[in-house]
């Protein structure tokens, strides 16, 4: 390429462009994204005020869900409002720094959600398994230590990313086929060799995301053994019922990551749409259906839920 194209210093805004080859439909496509996050705002901050406000759902399994509920609303929010300017109003540019944030904090509590869940999987094998020690193992200080352990793990694995995009010598170019910033998409803009970034996105899926992914098909697995012994039938079935939609979450969030991790070392030959679309599902659906799955389907939070209904709008309470 001519020095002429080349250029040392860091670019000064970004362009995302959408989803390239669909940008006809963005309205169209905008209008079930929308839904997605306000769905996800109000299943999310509803579950959020819910257990902040209650006492008796002060417990491990409820703490972890505002974990996860607070995850969910930061990994939707940090996308979703650029997103839908870009499909309402092309309003796709934003600055380099502000591109560098945006994948930062997308990545960063993508792997700490990671690892929320497998912390929850841990909490349903010791609840299921040694339910005698349960408060004794799970404290609230241990699950707080946890919740800064996610935190911290995601932080130190996403923050030398920062490095290897800022090593990277750029081209003029700078729009990138997208909704929002990620790593391999400003990566691909470069005009110096993106090795060491395509292999570090690569360990990171594999390590990090991978490993917690086994962790969790780990105890499942034991907890589905359990469950397969209950002498009931109706409690196998309640319990079946439980893990299904649980695993259903998790594969929800794993496989479209999965894809795209895969896709940018893998996938030459993916449409570029295809990619776009199914990077935005991990970062809308989850979200969406979290607060269903793990708090209208939990009857604890169901009956608390019910109760300050009633009392808002003066019922009485039976």
């Amino acid at each position: 390429m001519p020095e002429a194209n080349r250029s040392s210093s860091l670019p000064g805004t970004y362009v995302l462009a959408g989803i390239p080859g669909l940008e006809a439909s963005h309205v169209w496509i905008s209008i079930p994204f929308c839904l997605m996050y306000a769905v996800a705002l109000l299943g999310n901050g509803s579950l959020l005020l819910l257990i902040l406000s209650e006492r008796s759902l002060r417990q491990p399994m409820y703490l972890f869900l505002s974990m996860l509920a607070s995850a969910d609303l930061l990994l939707s929010t940090t996308t979703v409002p650029k997103m839908l300017s870009i499909f309402w109003f092309r309003a796709g540019e934003i600055s380099f720094e502000g591109c560098l944030a945006q994948m930062f904090f997308i990545h960063v509590i993508f792997i700490a959600e990671s690892a929320i869940l497998t912390a929850m999987a841990f909490d349903r094998y010791i609840a299921i398994f040694d339910p005698l020690r349960y408060a004794t193992v799970l404290t609230k200080s241990v699950i707080w230590k946890i919740g800064l352990a996610a935190i911290a793990r995601s932080f130190s694995i996403i923050f030398p990313v920062i490095f290897l995009v800022k090593r990277l010598t750029f081209c003029q170019r700078n729009v990138l086929p997208h909704t929002y910033c990620e790593h391999m998409g400003i990566a691909r803009l470069a005009c110096s060799d993106i090795t060491v970034n395509i292999w570090y996105g690569f360990m990171v899926a594999l390590l990090a995301i991978g490993l917690d992914a086994l962790l969790i098909a780990a105890s499942y697995a034991l907890i589905l053994r359990a469950v397969f012994r209950l002498p009931s039938k109706g409690a196998r079935r309640k319990a079946l019922g439980t893990c299904g939609s649980h695993l259903c979450i998790i594969l929800m969030f794993y496989t479209p990551a999965f894809f795209s991790f895969f896709a940018h070392r893998f996938g030459h030959n993916i449409p570029g749409y295809i990619h776009i679309l199914l990077a935005n599902l991990y970062v809308l659906v989850p979200p969406m259906v979290n607060p269903i799955v793990y708090g209208v389907r939990t009857k604890e939070i169901l009956r608390t839920a019910t109760k300050k209904f009633r009392q808002r709008f003066g019922r009485p309470v039976t």
